[in-house]
């Protein structure tokens, strides 16, 4: 797909610019308003593709939560292998900016699968939860405080923390608007021990000292928008001393571990990316058991 095409999309999904500018200009590059229609599924989420791990898998042990954060009440999807309690350490996944889907439970589910305890959380809690379209997701993401969010995301680590299963070492994973939690996370809360943030915004450079856990940063060679920050966090990176291990995944897009979005998902790239992503995890966090 034309590179301008998937940069058009980027503009409208992060809403630097409205649906109606979106479909004039979608409708020029693609050459007419069939085309552009053509194009639209190709750009959109699948989410019927989202079962990398079905939901009823027999393995896994799944259920509705929520914790407590100064902003309200959180809700989240939380998964872990059947069998006795035990402890495991625990990961929390951040959301893209459409709010909590089933692509993000599922990654959930896979941490599951390696015997970790996840929780995918909802974010959008505040508002109401993340409605089930997707436009309504994009809207109410918008009208959500992104720094209330954070809140949201950094009370999650004292919850999971504290859990029964836990061990007490905590981890978290986010995608694109949740890469950016997961850096603010890394500099708001002392508590988090790994954080593997996915083509994320990164945090104000006089945050950076405060970064307690180890970094795991995946980045995507054709994301120009996300890219501009790298230098200037890695020099401040370097310059406190923190602890972190750097990706550029060369021409791969924005989003690419995202398998239901046929445009940008790079196959070769996320499967890369996730498998250091496991090893980082269970390097900073300890190997997870995985049976009960």
């Amino acid at each position: 797909m034309d590179q301008k095409i998937i940069n058009l999309w980027d503009e409208f999904t992060h809403s630097r610019i409205d649906r109606r500018e979106f479909n004039e200009r979608l409708t020029k590059l693609a050459g007419s308003a069939a085309a552009a229609a053509a194009l639209l599924p190709l750009l959109k989420n699948d989410y019927a593709k989202a079962a990398i791990v079905a939901e009823n898998d027999p393995a896994l042990n799944a259920e509705r939560v929520s914790y407590d954060s100064p902003k309200g009440k959180v809700n989240g999807y939380l998964v872990r292998l059947k069998g006795a309690a035990v402890k495991r350490p625990a990961i929390i996944v951040i959301h893209e900016n459409r709010g909590l889907n089933p692509h993000l439970e599922d990654v959930a589910r896979r941490l599951a699968k390696e015997g970790f305890l996840a929780i995918a959380v909802d974010l959008l809690s505040i508002s109401g939860g993340t409605p089930k379209d997707e436009d309504g997701a994009r809207i109410a993401h918008e009208k959500t405080s992104r720094e209330d969010m954070i809140v949201e995301a950094v009370a999650g680590v004292t919850y999971m923390k504290n859990h029964p299963e836990s061990t007490g070492k905590v981890g978290t994973v986010g995608f694109c608007f949740g890469g950016g939690v997961v850096n603010r996370m890394a500099t708001d809360s002392p508590d988090l021990v790994a954080a593997v943030p996915y083509y994320g915004a990164q945090p104000p450079a006089d945050k950076v000292p405060n970064i307690k856990a180890a970094l795991l940063l995946q980045y995507a060679g054709m994301d120009e928008n996300i890219n501009k920050g790298i230098d200037a966090f890695e020099a401040a990176l370097k310059a406190n001393n923190k602890k972190y291990t750097k990706h550029v995944y060369e021409g791969a897009q924005h989003a690419f571990n995202n398998d239901t979005n046929a445009a940008r998902y790079n196959k070769a790239a996320a499967d890369l990316a996730w498998g250091r992503t496991l090893a980082f995890f269970r390097e900073q966090l300890g190997v997870p058991p995985r049976a009960a």
